[in-house]
């Protein structure tokens, strides 16, 4: 992880992720959500828990689309454009482009939204029907509230997601289901920067992570796995650092381990980001304190507005006095809260100077002789606290 520009954004008006910390899991249009969370002023942490196998190098795919040939659906379902897209493009290049759309031709189509229908057009074939909700599931019941269901052929273009319950489920009632694997997922090559997201999300330097696939949660919690760290990352997701999901579906195996992940109300990348915005500010305490108003961030303070970056030991001391606002804490109260603890309590002095330093406003922190620290709130806001 690279450290956050100490410059950035001292002047004009803060973006809301200004001084938080967004790790991006997703391989697929990971560019586009880290630019949109830069834009909000996001340091932006990438990790890709996932490697996109090539089409052109997967057998799985070209046996399903041999077979398909050889023998055509009664219906098939097209899920995602990118990936029926890229299911003709990897046809074309094995020389099984036009037998695929002929045999498809002659099957009843049937498109998850707008965009699986434009992917259909485009390779010259037409949907008989696409659910106004774009939802598997409402695809998955029109198909079981067939009546020749039993015996018939059904081809289910996947796009990473397994999809197993909707296999299943048209499998239980009797249909021939032959799954299209489109765009198969594995472990990224280099697991180095997912080792050291880990790392972040256990030692609280990242505020929230973002996943677009519930493959991504899984291959997180794979790599955890190898490193015997599930436990520890699952404490993590439960405390300091949100998980954010694109929808339910991606959010499915992290809610099964107990874990508080959100989603927009649409399942889109952007709405993601703007979701973000709301919920982190909001996770913030603001304290009023000493005639000013403080906002702890993840790696900077907001102080009357502007961002003031603090390095990691005297965040850690700001956050720890911000949990007990107006309470008293020691050295000794406060050093396990430093970067690797210690028994050294002057490192817990030598925080709280460079802190005082990195607010510009040293009497935001309050020494109480021979006690410790204190954030020092304004009187009103003490009174309130006694009622």
């Amino acid at each position: 992880m690279s450290a956050p520009d100490p410059s950035r954004n001292r002047t004009g008006p803060v973006p809301p992720l200004a001084g938080f910390t967004v790790a991006v899991t997703a391989a697929r249009r990971a560019e586009e959500l880290g630019a949109l969370l830069e834009r909000r002023g996001a340091e932006v942490v990438h990790a890709p828990a996932l490697r996109i196998v090539p089409l052109a190098d997967d057998e799985e795919l070209r046996d399903a689309t041999k077979q398909l040939v050889a023998r055509p659906p009664d219906v098939a379902v097209a899920t995602t454009g990118i990936g029926f897209r890229g299911w003709m493009e990897a046809a074309d290049g094995w020389g099984e482009g036009e037998a695929l759309r002929s045999a498809l031709g002659r099957s009843e189509l049937l498109a998850r939204g707008p965009k699986a229908c434009g992917a259909l057009r485009a390779a010259g074939l037409r949907e008989a029907w696409s659910p106004a909700s774009e939802s598997s599931t409402e695809v998955l019941e029109r198909l079981l509230a067939r009546d020749d269901l039993d015996g018939l052929r059904v081809a289910v273009q996947l796009h990473g997601e397994p999809l197993r319950d909707f296999i299943d489920a048209l499998r239980g009632a009797g249909a021939e289901v032959v799954p299209v694997p489109v765009y198969r997922w594995t472990g990224p090559l280099d697991p180095g920067p997912l080792d050291r997201l880990i790392d972040a999300v256990l030692g609280g330097g990242v505020d929230a992570v973002t996943f677009t696939s519930a493959l991504a949660a899984a291959g997180l919690y794979a790599r955890a796995e190898e490193g015997g760290r599930t436990e520890e990352l699952t404490r993590a997701l439960r405390g300091r650092t949100q998980v954010a999901c694109v929808g339910p579906v991606t959010a499915a195996p992290l809610l099964a381990r107990d874990i508080p992940a959100y989603w927009p109300d649409r399942f889109r990348v952007g709405a993601l980001v703007r979701l973000l915005g709301e919920r982190l500010p909001a996770s913030a305490p603001t304290l009023p304190a000493a005639g000013h108003t403080l906002e702890v961030r993840g790696w900077a303070a907001l102080l009357d507005g502007e961002l003031r970056p603090v390095s990691p030991g005297p965040m850690a001391v700001l956050r720890a006095l911000a949990r007990h606002p107006g309470q008293v804490m020691s050295c000794a109260d406060l050093l396990p809260y430093l970067p690797g603890g210690g028994t050294d309590e002057h490192a817990v002095e030598a925080a709280v100077a460079r802190l005082r330093t990195s607010l510009g406003a040293s009497s935001v922190v309050q020494t109480v002789t021979k006690r410790g620290y204190r954030i020092a709130l304004d009187p009103a806001a003490v009174c309130e606290g006694d009622i």
